[in-house]
This record gives structure tokens, C-alpha cells and sequence, in this order.
């Protein structure tokens, strides 16, 4: 009964925060197109008191995504109200963006030495694992570019507008394409990680762990062990560094919005649309055709896959959903040692809704930045992606970390960062899903490349 008490007074509390949020804007609005008059000062206390209402339910769940939105909302009131002491406000977000950016270069060398010589019995699985890591860079490359031909019909960055300083300490020299292939490779690796140089980053760390394949297995092991625990270590630093990110984004939203106005947030409704319409082209024009192609029972797939992407949706992880796919996957008809490898390998490597969100907002942020960038430029910007992602499954918020690694070495503005992180948790579960049911789909397809599902399942 306890339980259940506390469970009505938390929706008690957010139906109450939103009734206020409801009333505090309409009245806001209502007094600026002058149908009502309302004292500024209630207005300000209507929105403030929602946003303590909002922050009370935030604290009885214990939801940081929640205190993220509650910093968005307090930094764009505070930008609104007080735009003279919100704009000294940037130090808070600075010192996050320093956090943030430590944490990359060790977190992609770790994530990365593992994810190829931990793989290194490869030969063994043969066929299964070429086919595998074919069918997974082809599928995962295409759910790039739709994430990319998408925000650029949008252009949904083009409606932010950031402040003067920031415009101006672009860095947006056009490189030749000798420059660009040149620049892919590090001359000094700690020179790459000073000047967050992601890709050369990566290309050292995948040099490395293919240089560690062929090191004898007695001598491999202890550095394997050395790169797993340096992942660990880094995904345990990234959620500690999360605890602070409300902070950040408030800071760094009300200096925003001190400079810009509110108007800076409404693009993030255009960027949202944007993604959940890429992702439903990418189920509807590549996932379906490929289950076509292979001859799944699309009726029975579905019901198979429903519950792991309840999970997905539900727990924006796609890790969570690992242990019940691998059931389903099995009793579907897949060998049980295809799922063993085909799962947990395209959970590193096949991250279609990871693929679709990366490029769609590492361009939203160049387009908020007023950049318009070249075929060769956005290319370079998608091979990034395309390597540095992999292996990066199970690290909180590893998109995003991602896209703000890239963002950085290509030298891009911070501000429109804070923007997705609040609305990354909404981002987060559609793009959970999508790489949930890719993998799922990818388990059966090569199963059934290999010819190892009978006929009679698949009718």
C-alpha cells in the first residue's frame, strides 16, 4: 500500500507540474498578444512554480533525465527573466564541455582495442563472421545517410541562431582533399587526443588492436584486459560526469537563451520530427525490403521482436534488451550459437538508430553554426561517424558523446550541443528501437544466409 501511496503522489505531483506549466504559458501568451493584462512578476511566478513542481517530480523519481529537463526549463526562465545574469552563467557550461571532452579519446582507444582483438577467434566463426560485418557496415552505413539526406531537407539548424562570439571562433577553412586524407592519420597520438582530433584518435586505436591480433595470445591477453577495464573505467567516469549535466545544460541554456530569446528552442521540435521521420523510412524502405528479401514471416517476426522493443522503447538501452532478444531470436528458429554471435557483435557494430541520430545531429549542429559544408566535408564528418561509433554500445548517452567528440574535431560550436541534450532521452528510445529491430532482423537474415533455418520456419 506504501508503494502504491507513493507511486499516486508522484503522478499527483506531475499532473499538478503540468497543469501549472499549461496555465503559466497560456497566460504568457495570452498577456503578449494583449488579450489579458497579467503583472510580469506573476507570470514569473506561474512558470517558476511549475518548473519547482517539475523538479519535485524529478526528485522523487530519481530521474536524471528528468533534472536535465528541469536545467533546460530553469536555464531558458532564467535567460528569459534575468538575461543579465544569465549570460554570466556560460561558466558552468564550460566546465561540463571540459568533462565531456576528457572522457573521449580514452573511452574510444578502450572501447575500440576491445572490440576488434577481442574478436581476434574471428577465423574460427568464419563465413558467419564476414558475412556478419558485411551485412553490418553496409546496413549501418545506408541508416547514416539517410540520418544525413534528412536533416539536410530540413535544415532544421538553420532556424538557431548563435551568439556573435561563437559565430566568429569557427574554424571553417576549406581544406583540399589531399589535406582531408592526410589529416585521417596522427603524426604524434597524444598531439590527436590534445587537439581532439577524433578520427586520427581512431585510426590509431583500430591500427593498434589489429596490431595486437597479431601479437601471440599469452602476451594479448594482459593488454585485452588493460583495454577492457579502460573502458569500464570510462563509462563509469561518463556517468559520473552525467550527474552534473543539469547543471551544465542550465548554465549553458540560459546564457543562450540571454542572448537569443526563447526562439532558439523551437528548431529542437523540427530536429525531433525530423529523426522519428528518418527512422520510420529506414524500417519501412530498408529493414522491411531486406526481411522481404530473406523470406521472413513478418506477421510471426513481429511478435517475436515486440517485447525487446517495449524494453528498447522503455528503457532507451539497448543492453537491456539483449538477454530477452537472444530468447526470442532462438525460439524463432535462429541456431543458438548464430544468436551468441550475431546479437551482442551487431550491438558494437550495427547500430542503425544510433547511425541515423549521429549524422542528423552532427549536421543540425553545423547548420546551427550557419555552416554550409561541401560533399567532401559532410563525407569526412560521416567516416568519422561511421568508425568511431563502433563499440560504444552500453556507454550512457555513447551517441551523443560521440557526435560531441566529432563535433569538436571538426572544430564546431558547443551551444547547440546542450540543445539535443534536452531532448536526447526522447531521442534516445526511438533510436533504441530502430537498432533493437535491425539487429533482430540481421540475426535472422544471416542465419538464413547460412542456411540454417529450415523451410518450415520460415513459412
Amino acid at each position: 500500500m506504501i508503494g502504491a501511496d507513493e507511486e499516486r503522489m508522484k503522478n499527483k505531483l506531475l499532473a499538478a507540474g503540468v497543469v501549472a506549466a499549461a496555465v503559466a504559458i497560456g497566460a504568457t501568451l495570452l498577456a503578449s498578444w494583449g488579450v489579458v493584462s497579467v503583472p510580469a512578476v506573476v507570470l514569473e511566478s506561474l512558470r517558476w512554480a511549475a518548473i519547482a513542481l517539475i523538479a519535485g517530480y524529478a526528485t522523487s523519481r530519481r530521474s536524471l533525465t528528468g533534472w536535465i529537463f528541469v536545467g533546460l526549463l530553469a536555464g531558458a526562465e532564467m535567460g528569459h527573466d534575468w538575461p543579465g545574469v544569465a549570460v554570466k552563467l556560460q561558466l558552468l557550461g564550460t566546465i561540463f564541455l571540459r568533462l565531456i571532452k576528457v572522457i573521449i579519446a580514452p573511452l574510444l582507444f578502450g572501447t575500440l582495442v576491445v572490440g576488434i582483438a577481442g574478436h581476434a577467434d574471428l577465423k574460427k566463426v568464419g563465413r558467419l563472421a564476414l558475412k556478419s560485418l558485411v551485412y553490418f557496415e553496409v546496413v549501418s552505413t545506408i541508416a547514416l545517410l539517410i540520418g544525413l539526406a534528412a536533416i539536410n531537407l530540413s535544415r532544421a539548424g538553420y532556424g538557431v541562431v548563435l551568439p556573435a562570439a561563437a559565430s566568429e571562433s569557427l574554424n571553417v577553412v576549406q581544406h583540399t582533399a589531399t589535406q582531408m586524407i592526410t589529416d585521417i592519420f596522427p603524426e604524434s597520438i597524444a598531439k590527436s587526443v590534445a587537439e581532439g582530433q577524433v578520427l586520427q584518435v581512431v585510426v590509431f586505436s583500430v591500427l593498434f588492436a589489429m596490431a595486437l591480433i597479431l601479437v601471440p595470445e599469452p602476451k594479448r591477453r594482459p593488454m585485452l584486459e588493460f583495454a577492457g577495464s579502460l573502458s569500464e573505467t570510462m563509462f563509469k567516469f561518463t556517468n559520473l560526469v552525467m550527474y552534473v549535466a543539469p547543471i551544465g545544460v542550465f548554465g549553458s541554456v540560459a546564457y543562450t537563451i540571454g542572448h537569443l530569446g526563447l526562439g532558439v528552442l523551437l528548431p529542437l521540435l523540427k530536429l525531433l520530427g525530423t529523426m522519428y521521420a528518418a527512422l520510420t523510412f529506414f524500417v519501412v524502405c530498408v529493414l522491411f525490403p531486406i526481411a522481404l528479401l530473406a523470406r521472413i514471416p513478418i506477421k510471426r517476426f513481429v511478435r517475436a521482436v515486440t517485447e525487446p522493443l517495449t524494453i528498447a522503447f522503455g528503457t532507451a538501452s539497448s543492453e537491456a534488451t539483449l538477454p530477452r532478444a537472444m530468447e526470442e531470436m532462438e525460439a524463432f528458429g535462429v541456431p543458438r550459437e548464430t544468436v551468441a554471435f550475431v546479437l551482442p557483435t551487431g550491438y558494437s557494430f550495427n547500430m542503425d538508430g544510433a547511425a541515423i541520430y549521429q549524422s542528423l545531429a552532427l549536421i543540425f549542429v553545423a547548420q546551427a553554426a550557419g555552416m554550409h559544408l561541401s560533399f567532401g566535408q559532410q563525407a569526412m564528418m560521416m567516416l568519422t561517424l561511421m568508425i568511431s561509433s563502433k563499440g560504444t554500445a552500453g556507454v550512457a548517452r555513447a551517441s551523443l558523446l560521440i557526435v560531441f567528440g566529432t563535433a569538436t574535431s571538426f572544430h564546431l560550436p558547443m551551444e547547440p550541443l546542450f540543445l539535443l541534450f534536452a531532448i536526447d532521452q526522447l531521442m534516445d528510445m526511438g533510436r533504441t528501437v530502430v537498432t533493437v529491430l535491425g539487429n533482430c532482423v540481421a540475426c535472422v537474415v544471416i542465419a538464413r544466409w547460412e542456411g540454417e533455418m529450415g523451410g518450415e520456419v520460415m513459412t
